[in-house]
């Protein structure tokens, strides 16, 4: 009886103390310059933090040129880059500088940081971004650490963000562009005490692709993103699961035990 009760409560001690993980505090790596040379430190940076499990977006087709239009959903990177793109809007667009200039001829100070072309939603400033495994052509839904964009003519504080959020659609965080007129904005977040971030919802600005930009209203639109490659869930018990399945232990070896 006392080696049995001995036993059950080492296996219960080492249920108890087994490591289960705390949230730390995500790490924000954010910058603004007036071109892609000012910003490449804190891009490099975050980079360096993904490690090498980090995938990236650049939108310019290999050198296009070209003004292309897609609708939403938008699974043209789903299963090479295990990403899809939603909007409330119509869809999305990439284009040069020049192409968003055509649409609205305020449109004259957008950088890019990766030559020629750049990203944003139509009839909307919102872009949810939701996260796959590459190559399951979206049958498998996953989760990442850490996603972060660029950022072209970021006008006013506190408007442009990232919003990250778990598989239960719980918040995880919201964080903001540093604003540089006319200049670039990076914002990365990397998440490394456990947590499982799922979606990315991106506010970009305070308004729609063709209103006019300046004069308390700021358009925004988007160049590269760099995220961490998408992974399986992972779910870590609660301690009182572990209490649990300690207590359920016990007393299957003290029926063994009269047996």
């Amino acid at each position: 009886m006392y080696n049995l009760l001995s036993r059950s409560l080492v296996i219960l001690g080492g249920l108890l103390a087994a490591p289960v993980p705390a949230n730390a505090a995500p790490i924000v790596f954010s910058g603004a310059g007036t071109n892609a040379a000012s910003i490449q430190g804190v891009v490099d940076s975050y980079r360096a933090a993904l490690g090498s499990n980090r995938r990236e977006i650049d939108w310019d087709g290999g050198g296009l040129q070209t003004t292309t239009n897609a609708g939403t959903p938008f699974n043209g990177f789903l299963n090479s880059e295990g990403v899809l793109f939603m909007t409330p809007g119509s869809g999305f667009i990439q284009a040069t500088p020049d192409g968003l200039v055509s649409i609205n001829p305020t449109y004259g100070g957008f950088e890019t940081f990766s030559p020629f072309r750049l990203f944003t939603p139509v009839a909307s400033n919102i872009t949810d971004v939701l996260f796959y495994t590459p190559g399951s052509n979206g049958a498998n839904a996953v989760t990442i650490s850490g996603f972060g964009a660029i950022f072209s003519d970021v006008d006013l504080v506190a408007t442009t963000s990232l919003q990250y959020f778990d598989p239960n659609g719980n918040q995880l965080g919201t964080f903001f562009a540093s604003p540089l007129g006319d200049g670039l904005s990076f914002l990365g977040v990397l998440f490394d005490g456990g947590e499982l971030v799922s979606r990315v919802r991106i506010t970009t600005g305070t308004t729609v692709l063709g209103q006019n930009d300046g004069s308390g209203t700021d358009v925004v639109v988007m160049d590269n993103f760099i995220y961490a490659i998408p992974q399986a869930d992972r779910t870590v018990p609660e301690p009182a699961t572990w209490l649990l399945l300690g207590i359920g232990l016990a007393g299957f070896y003290w029926r063994k035990q009269k047996a």
